[in-house]
């Protein structure tokens, strides 16, 4: 896939918007310990933007699956039709700069079977930076069909995370001290999967919140040993973050990068599991 066709930046949105067919936008805006993101949507968004919340329409019942796994394909259908999303709309999800939120809203999508979807590079930091109009107003939506698709992107469950930890590359991008277990502010138990390696998401991008340029990003999943023929996966604290790595490799050109959706908040329901502590 080519960076067009997974991101898009302010200045250019702003001319798809105002064409004959414009995309659908959506504001996902987040923050793990809230308050909720309606909020900044409220106080001011992109014309015409809806807002999706992550932790309760972008997944599902938080619990044994995870604290955000995938929400099932009926409830994701009708929050698509609510959202105006068809088969075969252009949309655009943004957050509010460094598209983790937008990375996994992407994930989502592509998921359930839906091809043409993209991130705001720099999200609402780059929108308003570029002088571009925001608005309080909330669009009137007109409910769209939505057919649920999934298995459009490769998924890891928990045995398949274990055996790609020995037999490919398994990748856990939260900060270094959660994946050395030396804290977790979090998930009531520390640790990691063993034979993980740790690359952490906040990498992926500079100071402005936009992705870093593609031989970048290559080099650095390059450094914990992921290359273009070997299996590689994802996973975080609850399968958000890792969603953000997973569209970094997809924009560097990897070809199948696969996401544990319920990460590590999934892996420790089960106390047989193993867990790593430790440097690596």
């Amino acid at each position: 896939m080519t960076r067009e066709s997974l991101l898009v930046d302010a200045g250019a949105l702003a001319a798809e918007m105002a064409s004959s067919r414009p995309p659908i936008v959506i504001d996902v805006r987040w923050r793990i310990a809230g308050p909720p993101g309606i909020l900044d949507y409220r106080a001011g968004h992109i014309p015409g933007a809806r807002f999706a919340d992550l932790d309760t329409e972008l997944s599902g019942q938080r619990g044994l699956a995870g604290r955000h796994p995938l929400p099932e394909p009926v409830d994701f259908a009708a929050l698509m039709s609510r959202l105006g999303v068809a088969d075969d709309s252009a949309v655009v999800f943004y957050d509010a700069a460094d598209s983790v939120p937008a990375s996994r809203a992407w994930w989502d999508l592509r998921y359930f079977g839906h091809r043409d979807a993209r991130v705001l590079d720099g999200g609402y930091a780059s929108w308003v930076a570029a002088g571009l109009p925001v608005t309080t107003t909330e669009p009137t939506v007109a409910p769209s069909a939505f057919t649920p698709m999934p298995g459009g992107l490769p998924m890891l469950v928990a045995d398949s995370a274990a055996e790609l930890a020995t037999a490919g590359v398994l990748i856990d991008v939260r900060v270094g001290e959660r994946f050395r277990g030396e804290l977790e502010p979090v998930d009531p138990i520390a640790g990691r999967i063993p034979g993980a390696v740790n690359l952490p998401t906040n990498g992926n991008v500079g100071a402005d919140g936009k992705f870093l340029d593609i031989e970048t990003l290559r080099r650095r999943v390059e450094s914990v040993g992921a290359a273009d023929d070997a299996p590689v996966g994802v996973y975080c604290g609850s399968g958000v973050n890792a969603a953000h790595t997973v569209f970094a490799m997809t924009l560097a050109g990897y070809p199948s990068p696969a996401l544990f959706v319920g990460s590590w908040s999934h892996w420790i329901t089960d106390t047989s599991r193993p867990i790593a502590i430790g440097p690596a």
